[in-house]
C-alpha cells in the first residue's frame, strides 16, 4: 500500500499522446472511466474519431482519432445502460504514467469533462475524498 499515491477528490490529468491536461473527478463509485466528447464518428478498421470538450464552455475543443480498444454496455448513475466505445491511452497524474481505457460520452450537462474510475485508480492511487487537488494545483498554471 505505501505505493500508492494519495490524491484529492479532483485533481489534473495529463494525456501525453494527445497533448492535452483536464480536470479530473476522482469517482470510486465508477468502475471506468469516461472522457466528455461532441462528436464520436465510427471510422473502417475499428477506429474512431471523437472531438473531446477541455472545458464546459466549448470553447476549447480537440478533435483525435484512435483504434477501438474495446466496446461495451456500461451502465450510467441513473441506471440505464448504454454501449460505449473505450480507447486506450497514456495518462500521467503527478509521477504515475500509465495506460488507461477510457470511454467515449458525452457529459455537457456533467461538471467534469473527465471521470476517472475505480480501474484506473485501483493499483496507484489512494482517494481523500476530503480534498480537492491534493497533488496537482487547484488553478490551471497560466503559460506565458
Amino acid at each position: 500500500m505505501s505505493d500508492k499515491h494519495v490524491i484529492g477528490w479532483r485533481e489534473w490529468v495529463e494525456f501525453p499522446e494527445w497533448n492535452i491536461r483536464i480536470r479530473a473527478k476522482a469517482d470510486t463509485g465508477a468502475k471506468s472511466s469516461a472522457i466528455d466528447c461532441a462528436q464520436i464518428i465510427e471510422l473502417p478498421g475499428e477506429r474512431v474519431r471523437f472531438t473531446v470538450r477541455l472545458d464546459r464552455k466549448e470553447q476549447k475543443l480537440i478533435t483525435l482519432e484512435a483504434p477501438i480498444a474495446k466496446r461495451t454496455n456500461v451502465r450510467s448513475s441513473t441506471g440505464q445502460g448504454h454501449d460505449r466505445i473505450f480507447v486506450e491511452t497514456t495518462m500521467r497524474l503527478a509521477s504515475v504514467e500509465k495506460k488507461i481505457l477510457v470511454s467515449l460520452v458525452c457529459r455537457k450537462n456533467m461538471i467534469h469533462r473527465l471521470l476517472l474510475g475505480r480501474t484506473t485508480l485501483s493499483d496507484d492511487f489512494l482517494v481523500d475524498s476530503g480534498v480537492d487537488h491534493w497533488l496537482t494545483p487547484k488553478k490551471r498554471k497560466q503559460k506565458g
